[in-house]
């Protein structure tokens, strides 16, 4: 239901099968769901469940979003699942207009970036590549799945008009941890202090 607009969303492939949305209304946020890929789409991922009816038009009741199945970057669905690989998710939710649940992958694996801080403090020093320049600062990847941002005003004791002054996409600099935020999982870097 969209209260500001005015406009309700109905779902005919859940209100018209319901042994499928008693399943889904009894499903709980964080319960683990057990099932195999049943095809992986440019969109994300469908799960047959052990659990539960058959979905009456998609391959499979659950559905993984590509930002659920991994921490880590990937270009293709298929670098994290094969179709037939066995697979335990977190709901996240039902999606009532695709009578589906919304599944990750990921929640069931700890999460790089606290790993990695549990061993950091603030004023080590770091290496990694650049990975990518945006007009506020430059992000460098620290350790696999983990990457902290140097701001501008980090970047050097001078000022500085633009990022690409001063670094390149892919080069390898040693940098300071200046900050870990464990809730917004975020890393603040310096260049300035490591030169």
């Amino acid at each position: 239901m969209d209260l500001e607009e005015g406009r309700v969303s109905l779902s005919m492939a859940a209100t018209e099968n319901p042994e499928l949305w008693a399943f889904l209304k009894r499903l709980r946020y964080g319960q683990r769901l057990t099932g195999t890929v049943a095809t992986i789409e440019s969109f994300g991922v469908f799960v047959t469940l052990d659990e539960g009816p058959d979905h009456p038009v998609y391959p499979g009741v659950g559905f993984i979003t590509y930002p659920e199945l991994s921490w880590r970057r990937f270009e293709a669905a298929s670098e994290v699942v094969e179709v037939g690989q066995r697979v335990c998710c977190e709901f996240l939710q039902f999606d009532t207009w695709n009578g589906e649940a919304r599944l990750s992958l990921r929640a069931t694996r700890p999460g790089p970036f606290l790993r990695f801080v549990e061993g950091t403090a603030v004023g080590r020093r770091l290496t990694g590549p650049v990975t990518k320049i945006l007009p506020f600062g430059v992000f460098v990847r620290v350790a696999e799945g983990v990457e902290g941002l140097v701001h501008l005003s980090e970047l050097s004791a001078g000022p500085v008009g633009a990022p690409e002054d001063v670094v390149r996409v892919g080069e390898e600099i040693t940098v300071v941890v200046m900050d870990v935020d464990r809730e917004r999982r975020r890393l603040s870097l310096s260049l300035r202090a490591a030169t």
